[in-house]
């Protein structure tokens, strides 16, 4: 007799499964309460330090959630965010969301199994549960609400019982089990392997309410779009949804391999941000300065300034973003890398009748109409590295210190790589290549050179 877990490794049916013992505890990355003040006036707060892999208590299911196991997962920065205990320890989270009693109540625990991304098989449904079932492979949007709130049904971002699953609540992806509300859920693209699954929704997502969105920017055919970190995970997929959408991507990085990565993506300017002066995640003393210097580069290579700008960095390049967009452009922004507070000069943003939006993850049909780009191949993931959970501390740090190209993926429950395809036909059509550009990039003599202007 299989436990639970050997079931779903050797591929079990449904009736198997449901017929297997739901384990009492499972291995999970999660966070300490005690350790909450570990890095108080400590400068390099390395989250090696305070992120542990080990066993925790199965939680109890909710009407409205299944239970998945997980095969893979992936790092996000609200893992660094969580590890480092800022900008408020996620505990805090945890704490306010049990308040509310009921079930809310399991997720004030003295840990916190983070992790915003998964893809995986459920293994057990609610008594609520109507669209999913025992076997269906699943991949999970990291957006959690509360669809008795109105607000919800127009626009589930909005509601005020949004919740980032496996940060703002308990029992995230980075785990060999996760809790997950029904209205998380999407179909896992049958062509990609667990670990290609796994690291697309969170950032893909929120790259495609900002850019497409009719929420946010919403490009068209046509523009020119700046984005910044280009070669990360909101920035790959940046990328290839503006090249998808017929716009002009114009992407800033920090060294010449990560340029060749973003080139081999399809972005037709790359440009490195020591070519503009800008040092790091530091706040410039000048943004105008660099802003000039910065769109001096980007009408050579296009004719234009940008339409759009795709800032997820902050501090250290808000003031830019607002200076070198069009006049009547937009600024797209859903997060701060390097700090929240932001400076710009406010004469550039209202007398050039310039936007600023804010975007914040995306809703369950935008989610699905970016799953969709996955299972038509117009998106590929932007997975560059995997590591097993139990190095998750090693794979967030590698993201605290920006070592990381694209996604870091993470294996779960997955015994190695490459499994979970379904599809293989529809794979081969897309091409094997095709779908890991950041881990197979093109040969040298094959890559498109670098425009006038772009480090070479």
């Amino acid at each position: 007799m299989f436990s639970l877990t050997e079931a779903v490794l050797a591929g079990a049916d449904p009736e198997e499964l449901k017929q297997e013992k739901v384990p009492d505890e499972y291995l999970a990355a999660h966070l300490r309460k005690e350790d909450v003040g570990i890095f108080a006036g400590v400068e390099d707060k390395d989250v090696r330090k305070s992120v542990h892999v080990g066993m925790v208590p199965m939680p109890e299911l909710a009407p409205d959630e299944v239970l998945v196991a997980v095969m893979a997962s992936s790092v996000n920065y609200n893992s660094v965010w969580s590890a480092m205990f800022e900008p408020l320890p996620t505990f805090d989270f945890l704490e306010r969301f049990g308040r509310e009693g009921g079930f809310s109540a399991r997720h004030d625990q003295p840990y916190h199994v983070i992790g915003s991304d998964a893809a995986g098989v459920i293994v057990r449904v609610g008594s609520g549960i109507r669209r999913w079932q025992v076997g269906d492979h699943v991949v999970v949007s990291p957006v959690q609400v509360d669809d008795h709130e109105p607000m919800t049904h127009s626009d589930g971002v909005l509601g005020n019982g949004q919740r980032a699953w496996g940060f703002e609540t308990n029992f995230g992806g980075l785990a060999h089990y996760s809790v997950v509300r029904a209205s998380q859920l999407l179909p896992k693209p049958a062509h990609l392997t667990w670990e290609e699954a796994a690291v697309n929704l969170l950032t893909a997502g929120t790259a495609y309410r900002m850019l497409i969105s009719d929420r946010a920017a919403r490009i068209k055919l046509g523009d020119i779009v700046l984005i910044w970190g280009a070669a990360g995970g909101l920035g790959a997929y940046a990328v290839q949804l503006v090249k998808n959408a017929g716009g002009i991507p114009v992407g800033v990085v920090g060294s010449e391999e990560k340029a060749q990565l973003v080139r081999d993506l399809g972005c037709d300017v790359v440009i490195n941000r020591a070519e503009i002066g800008l040092d790091g995640d530091t706040t410039p003393d000048d943004p105008i300065a660099l802003g000039k210097r910065l769109g001096r580069i980007i009408r050579r290579e296009t004719g234009e300034d940008p339409h759009v700008v795709f800032d997820f960095v902050g501090r250290a390049t808000f003031g830019i973003s607002v200076f070198v967009v069009r006049r009547g452009g937009t600024v797209v922004t859903c997060g701060s890398s390097t700090g929240y507070q932001h400076e710009y000069d406010n004469r550039y943003l209202w007398m050039n009748l310039k936007r600023i939006v804010g975007s914040h993850a995306a809703n369950l049909q935008e989610m699905a109409e970016c799953n969709r780009l996955f299972t038509l191949g117009k998106l590929v993931p932007a997975l560059s590295d995997v590591h097993p959970l139990e190095e998750a501390a090693t794979a967030i740090r590698l993201v605290q210190q920006n070592r990381h190209v694209g996604k870091v993926g993470v294996l779960c429950l997955a015994p190695k790589e490459g499994l979970g395809v379904t599809d293989p036909e529809l794979r081969v059509r897309i091409g094997e290549n095709r779908l890991n550009p950041l881990r197979n990039p093109a040969p040298t003599s094959t890559r498109t050179s670098a425009p006038t202007g772009s480090p070479a």
